[in-house]
């Protein structure tokens, strides 16, 4: 970890902070209504790639740990008018002990069959918002009367500098021998626990970690949206846009996955003219990316850095 402050990766990574932080003095809101997105977005993508990219974990659901983060902030701003802090910080705790609950049990099986009891968790969640519509809004959604600002240049800074620690803290933990131990574990679990590791408690801490910042980052996205509903933060699509933002960016990297979101929510939007076509052009894209560079955006980066 200690060479990454010496390394291209970082200096590269700072200039692009850097310059991400002025842009609220030249560019328009909607600009920065987009990229206030992308970045929230951008941790999603990194949260999932440390439990699928090291611990090698195939999480089909992460709407699941966003959407409960996002309606338990939601709902307690809107039912009973807690502050907004308070409310976040409750729904990334909720989403870390619903994380918990699902992890227990789906830690147990391997294969496909992870992934299916996080997708099924996904389908329960929408058929509790749907059907307890009174307290979540339904497939109406729930609207949120407070937000932590109207200022577009605020909640974009916020959003960025919320990306950057969690970029830090992330890709520091995946970088440190817990890092270390996941990645072994999702090559060959049969040698690394044969080596005395204990797999299923690094798996679990990365499933935490995980929820905590999917949590974390849905319950600050609806309280700058004013707004929670099924579309937005639960959405099966929404998980795959994550899932793919992760692949683009290249698995294993962790910023790349935050680069991959930023990509897919900025091309999304100026290729809106094109319709439909939008969504092919990116999906194409993406395909092209899995088949000619698998190791993704920074992925095939750091390979050439390495060689040359």
């Amino acid at each position: 970890m200690a060479g990454f402050f010496t390394s291209r990766l970082f200096f590269v990574s700072l200039a692009l902070v850097i310059i991400a932080a002025t842009l609220p003095l030249y560019v328009s809101g909607y600009v920065l209504g987009l990229l206030t997105v992308a970045f929230y977005f951008g941790v999603f993508a990194m949260a999932w790639d440390l439990l699928f990219g090291f611990a090698g974990e195939v999480n089909f659901g992460p709407t699941f740990l966003i959407g409960v983060g996002a309606y338990t902030a939601g709902i307690l701003n809107a039912q009973f008018g807690w502050s907004v802090y308070l409310c976040i910080v409750l729904g990334a705790l909720a989403s870390v002990i619903a994380g918990l609950v699902l992890a227990l049990p789906a830690l147990r099986v391997r294969g496909p069959y992870f992934g299916l009891t996080t997708l099924v968790a996904v389908l329960m969640l929408q058929n509790f918002i749907v059907v307890f519509a009174d307290l979540t809004g339904g497939e109406i959604g729930l609207t949120i009367p407070d937000v932590i600002t109207i200022n577009a240049g605020a909640n974009y800074w916020i959003a960025l500098g919320f990306m950057t620690i969690s970029a830090a803290i992330l890709y520091g933990l995946s970088q440190s021998p817990v890092g270390l131990v996941l990645q072994a574990s999702g090559q060959d679990p049969v040698q690394a626990g044969a080596l005395g590791f204990n797999i299923v408690k690094h798996k679990l801490a990365a499933f935490i970690v995980s929820a905590f910042f999917s949590g974390l980052s849905g319950a600050l996205l609806v309280f700058y949206f004013g707004t929670a509903s099924v579309g937005t933060v639960v959405d099966v699509a929404v998980g795959v846009n994550v899932i793919v933002s992760a692949v683009l960016g290249g698995r294993r990297t962790v910023l790349g996955a935050a680069l991959g979101a930023i990509f897919l929510i900025v091309a999304g939007e100026f290729l809106r003219p094109t319709g439909e076509l939008a969504t092919f052009i990116v999906s194409a894209v993406a395909l092209l990316v899995v088949l000619f560079f698998p190791g993704g955006f920074l992925g095939a980066a750091l390979s050439r850095e390495a060689r040359s």
